[in-house]
C-alpha cells in the first residue's frame, strides 16, 4: 500500500476472510473494491449548476469484498448494519423515489425506507444504472461492505462511495471494462434517477478521478477535468503543500439522509429559478436553466432585479467559481495560506448566500477558524449534517485537533456525546481513486 496507508494489509485480509466465510471460496480469490471518501475544499454547491469544482480523496472510505456469485443472485452483508440483502440481477429495477413539483422527495415504498436507505437502495441502484444503459449482466456477487471504523461519514460523500463500490464490483464480476467518466454517469443515475436526490457530479468525479497528493478540477458543464499537482520545492523551499498540510475532519454528531431533507433540493431549484430569470433577461430563455449558461456580465447587469433569495444563490455560484480559479493557482504554487483563506471564504458564502448549515455546524466551523495552525475551514457536504473540514499546518495538526475537540464538546455536549471520542476529530492524509484490488 505504501504511502496511501489505507487500506492496510490487515484490513484487506479481514475483508477477504469475511467473504470467504460467506461464499465458501478461498480468500485468495476475493476481490476488494476500495472507494474513498472525498472532501471539496472549493467549488461547493455549484456542481449541479455546471460550475467548476475542486476535490480530493482522503485515506478513509468504503471497502467492499466480493466474489462473483456464479449465478444471478446478489447477497450482501455489512459491517455497520444488521441483516442481509438479497436480490437477483434479473429483476428490473425501478426508481425508489421521485422529485415532485415542489421538490419534496417521496418514497415509493415508505415501509422500507429505513432498511433500503442503509442497505438495498445503493446496490439495487447500481443495478438500475447499469440496466438503464442496456448492459446485460449475468453474474451477481456475494459481498461484504464496511466503512472506515468509528467514522461518521456524513458530509464526506459516503453515498457516492457506496454506489461506486457496488458499480465496480458488479462490473468486475461481469467482465465489464467501464471508464471512470462512464461510471460518473452511472453513479449520477443512482443518486438522481434511482434515489431522487438532485445533486451534481462532484462526489463521483472526485472518487473516480483523484490521484494521491493532487487536486482534481472538473468543469461540471463540459465534464473536462485535470489532475493538478502542487509545485515541486526548490532546495530549501518550505512551501511544498504535501509536506505542509494535513486535513482535519471535525464531526458534529448531526445525522440525517439528504433525500429526507427538502432544503437541499429546494436550493437546487432556487438556483435554476435564478438562471431562468437571467437567461430570459438576456434573450436566451430557450437555454437549459442552469447558472453555467448565464454570462457573468449578464448576472452583474441584472442581479438587482432578482428576488433576494435567488440573488443570494446566484451570488454564491459566481463568487464560488472565481474562488475555485484563484484556489487552483494557489494550489499550483504550493501556497497553503492563500488556499486556506479561499476555503474559509467559500464556507462563509455557503452559510450566508447558499444559506445552508445548521447552528452546530456553524459553531464547529467557527471553532476550526480559531484553532491553532488552521489555514482555512468550511463545513463539508451539503451543510445540513455531518462534519467540517480544515486545512491545517501538519506540525500543528494534533494541537488543532485537541483544541477543536475540547471547544465543541463544551458548546454542544449532547451532540458531542453521540460521537466516538477517538474519532470526533480526525487527522487525515490524501487518498487515491476508487479501484478494485
Amino acid at each position: 500500500m505504501g504511502e496511501f496507508s489505507w487500506p492496510t494489509e490487515d484490513e484487506l485480509q479481514e475483508m477477504r476472510n469475511k467473504v470467504s466465510e460467506m461464499s465458501g471460496r478461498d480468500a485468495e480469490v476475493v476481490r476488494v473494491v476500495v472507494s474513498p471518501y472525498r472532501i471539496c475544499p472549493l467549488g461547493a454547491h455549484i456542481d449541479h449548476q455546471g460550475g467548476t469544482v475542486s476535490a480530493m480523496t482522503i485515506n478513509k472510505g468504503i471497502l467492499l469484498g466480493f466474489v462473483p456469485s456464479g449465478d444471478t443472485e446478489v447477497v450482501l452483508r455489512s459491517g455497520q448494519f444488521d441483516g442481509e440483502v438479497r436480490f437477483s440481477i434479473d429483476e428490473i429495477q425501478q426508481p425508489r423515489n421521485s422529485v415532485k413539483k415542489h421538490h419534496v422527495v417521496h418514497a415509493s415504498d415508505s415501509a422500507k425506507i429505513k432498511e433500503e436507505c442503509k442497505w438495498g437502495n445503493y446496490a439495487r441502484g447500481a443495478l438500475y444504472a447499469l440496466q438503464s444503459r442496456g448492459n446485460n449482466l449475468t453474474q451477481g456477487i456475494i459481498g461484504y461492505i464496511c466503512g472506515s471504523d468509528n467514522l461518521d461519514s456524513s458530509g464526506l460523500s459516503s453515498s457516492a462511495a457506496v454506489g461506486i463500490a457496488y458499480l465496480l464490483a458488479l462490473e468486475s464480476a461481469n467482465g465489464m471494462n467501464v471508464s471512470p467518466l462512464d461510471n460518473i454517469e452511472y453513479d449520477r443515475l443512482i443518486e438522481n434517477g434511482y434515489l431522487g436526490l438532485r445533486n451534481g457530479i462532484l462526489d463521483q468525479s472526485a472518487i473516480l478521478l483523484s490521484r494521491y497528493g493532487c487536486l482534481m478540477r472538473m468543469d461540471c458543464k463540459s465534464k473536462e477535468y485535470e489532475i493538478i499537482q502542487p509545485r515541486e520545492p526548490q532546495n530549501s523551499d518550505k512551501t511544498k503543500i504535501q509536506k505542509s498540510y494535513k486535513v482535519l475532519l471535525a464531526f458534529s454528531g448531526l445525522r440525517c439522509a439528504l433525500t429526507n431533507n427538502p432544503g437541499y433540493n429546494c436550493r437546487v431549484a432556487e438556483c435554476q429559478e435564478a438562471a431562468k430569470f437571467l437567461l430570459c433577461a438576456s434573450g436566451k430563455a430557450e437555454m437549459d436553466p442552469r447558472l453555467c449558461n448565464v454570462e457573468e456580465e449578464v448576472y452583474e447587469a441584472h442581479k438587482n432585479e432578482l428576488e433576494p433569495t435567488l440573488a443570494k444563490r446566484a451570488e454564491h455560484y459566481f463568487t464560488e467559481n472565481r474562488r475555485v480559479a484563484k484556489g487552483l493557482e494557489a494550489w499550483k504554487s504550493g501556497n497553503s495560506q492563500d488556499f486556506g483563506k479561499l476555503i474559509s471564504a467559500s464556507g462563509l458564502s455557503s452559510i450566508y448566500n447558499y444559506e445552508c448549515g445548521s447552528e452546530p455546524l456553524i459553531q464547529l466551523n467557527e471553532i476550526l477558524q480559531r484553532a491553532p495552525g488552521v489555514f482555512g475551514a468550511r463545513f463539508s457536504g451539503a451543510g445540513f449534517r455531518g462534519c467540517c473540514l480544515a486545512l491545517v499546518d501538519a506540525d500543528r495538526a494534533e494541537e488543532a485537533a485537541s483544541y477543536v475537540r475540547s471547544e465543541y464538546f463544551e458548546l454542544q455536549p449532547e451532540l458531542a456525546s453521540q460521537l466516538n471520542a477517538d474519532s470526533a476529530v480526525l487527522i487525515c492524509k490524501p487518498g487515491d481513486c476508487a479501484r478494485v484490488i
